[in-house]
């Protein structure tokens, strides 16, 4: 046996076997070779146990000393996650056999039994401490080098499901006596079972690639997805599920190949600008709608200070239109009563400390309606932030729509607000 050039079991082994006969000569009790083999196995069982144990408690006394000397955050992760448990858990059945040939016959059947069920236990003690690196690993990655906030928990998934697939097929190999390589062989006649049964894990490990590629999806984004009730931020991206919290602090799992094949919407790009859209439609009544006149319009002015410098740009073209370094902008007329209400809206919205000048401000008349007249808001504020938004977006609409009665203008009942962050 290979654990037999890793210990030294020989000597061990004679030295046990010698103090065994002598506490039985004591005892008054006959040599029985099945005795002596039975005292002897479970001497071994006990040491294998009590030496696993005593090397587990120094290394992890060891390591939290180095924690206490350097408090880092990979020293606490290795004690929160308990890696150094987890890969001492080898070293007891590592010690069982390269001590267990010298206690059973070689060549018997109980040997043979007892040596791959050990061993099978070797082969899954090693890869759990393998999967606790790994994981360990991932943590450290995904903390420090992680700056996108990609989804890598589906690498992880991949990375621990193939050292279990592995793991299972090496185990079954040793209880069965056969190679890996048989087994692998005779597993291609169940390729198609196999593709089934791991579909939903292909396809997420297909989709998780794809998104990480494409830069698609990052834990932390509030994201849409058309078809479901998910609506909210992303906590988690694994091999088969995308966890997202919605706003009313529900769970939503959605399979990560759903998102690619089928789309979603992210507001990622919109936060990171730090402006949000707001999308009103004004709908006015088309009897309101009426010609101006210069009184009209000199008396609106002195209520409404910024409409003055429209009119007096107005009053240089012929057609009643702002004119600009030869550029015409569409954002009134001196001929209607809702040209005039537009012109102040614009120049309203230009002056808002709260809306982003980096960002398109437009007041424009949408094709009539049969319910009047419809004229969009179509403007963003300086913050992404939820409810610093939405009370920017009412003061807007509040002061718009209450200027409406002095410019003759009736705001009919259907008037709506579109608002692309309301929730």
């Amino acid at each position: 046996m290979f654990a037999a050039n890793l210990i030294p079991s020989h000597e061990m082994a004679i030295w046990l076997v010698r103090h065994i006969d002598t506490v039985l000569d004591h005892l008054g009790i006959s040599r029985y070779q099945e005795l002596e083999q039975a005292v002897y196995f479970v001497i071994i069982v006990g040491l294998s146990i009590g030496i696993g144990v005593a090397v587990r408690i120094a290394v992890v006394w060891a390591v939290r000393k180095l924690v206490r000397l350097r408090d880092g955050f990979t020293g606490r992760q290795l004690l929160e996650q308990h890696v150094v448990q987890k890969c001492s858990h080898f070293i007891a059945p590592l010690v069982f056999l390269g001590l267990m040939p010298f206690a059973v016959d070689a060549h018997s059947t109980l040997m043979r039994v007892l040596m791959k069920i050990v061993l099978v236990y070797a082969i899954l003690a090693v890869a759990y401490g393998i999967a606790s690196v790994l994981t360990f690993v991932f943590v450290q990655v995904n903390t420090y080098r992680n700056k996108r906030n990609l989804p890598l928990k589906g690498v992880l998934n991949v990375a621990l499901g193939i050292l279990w697939i592995v793991v299972a097929i090496i185990a079954v190999s040793v209880l069965v006596g056969k190679s890996p390589g048989t087994l692998l062989a005779g597993l291609g006649a169940f390729a198609a079972a196999l593709m089934l049964i791991f579909k939903d894990s292909i396809l997420g490990f297909v989709a998780g690639i794809q998104m990480s590629e494409n830069d698609m999806l990052h834990v932390g984004d509030w994201i849409e997805v058309p078809g479901t009730q998910a609506n909210g931020n992303v906590e988690d991206v694994s091999l088969s599920t995308v966890k997202i919290r919605n706003f009313d602090n529900t769970l939503v799992m959605v399979p990560p190949y759903e998102l690619v094949s089928k789309g979603f919407q992210n507001y990622r790009a919109m936060q990171d600008t730090g402006a949000r859209r707001m999308m009103v439609n004004l709908v006015i009544n088309s009897d309101s709608v009426v010609r101006a006149t210069p009184d009209t319009a000199a008396a609106l002015a002195k209520k409404y200070p910024p409409l003055q410098q429209f009119l007096d740009n107005a009053s240089k073209t012929a057609d009643g239109w702002v004119c600009n370094n030869g550029k015409y902008e569409v954002n009134g007329t001196t001929e209607t009563n809702i040209g005039l209400f537009r012109a102040y809206a614009t120049g309203y919205l230009n002056a808002n400390p709260h809306l982003s000048r980096q960002q398109m401000i437009m007041v424009r008349q949408m094709p009539p309606t049969p319910d009047g007249y419809v004229l969009q808001i179509y403007c963003f504020t300086d913050t992404s932030a939820w409810v610093a938004y939405e009370g920017i977006c009412s003061a807007v609409l509040e002061h718009l729509t209450t200027a409406l009665p002095d410019f003759g203008l009736v705001l009919h009942s259907s008037t709506s607000l579109e608002v692309e962050q309301r929730q």
